[in-house]
């Protein structure tokens, strides 16, 4: 008898990881940045949710080049184009609406920040930027492209 409520017990649970699943996959997709000077696609990999840079406004620098990530603080990496990129990294579904645990990168400023994300409806992303705790940072709300 005991066995059959365990078992009943862990399918029912077990259930629900799909389901969790499902609503931290609601941030995939393609996102603009609150500016529209930037276009980030949201993708899944290995269980963690990240961003890419896929379109600039502006992608050429002064000189008619396709813009770097000139400002990044390791000098190997100064060289690498702003599209295709990697801003968002290493973000984790922790409860209904928020993802945490991840960074974001400001090609501007060459700095990565703890970030939280978290949705509003289904059109807008807030992006939570900070250093140490989320209570001192800096919020945007990026737009879904349709």
């Amino acid at each position: 008898m005991k066995f059959k409520i365990i078992l009943a017990f862990l399918l029912s649970v077990s259930a629900l990881f799909p389901a969790l699943a499902q609503k931290g996959d609601a941030v995939l997709g393609l996102w603009e940045s609150e500016h529209g000077n930037a276009r980030i696609q949201i993708f899944k990999s290995n269980g963690n949710y990240n961003g890419k840079i896929v379109w600039l406004k502006n992608e050429l620098d002064e000189s008619g080049k396709n813009k770097t990530d000139k400002n990044n603080p390791s000098e190997s990496l100064k060289t690498q184009p702003i599209i295709g990129l990697e801003a968002l990294g290493d973000f984790t579904y922790n409860e209904e609406g928020v993802w945490g645990g991840g960074t974001v990168y400001d090609p501007r400023s060459g700095k990565k920040y703890s970030c939280k994300l978290s949705l509003s409806g289904n059109s807008e992303l807030e992006i939570r930027a900070f250093m140490g705790i989320s209570l001192i940072g800096k919020t945007q709300i990026w737009s879904r492209v349709k």
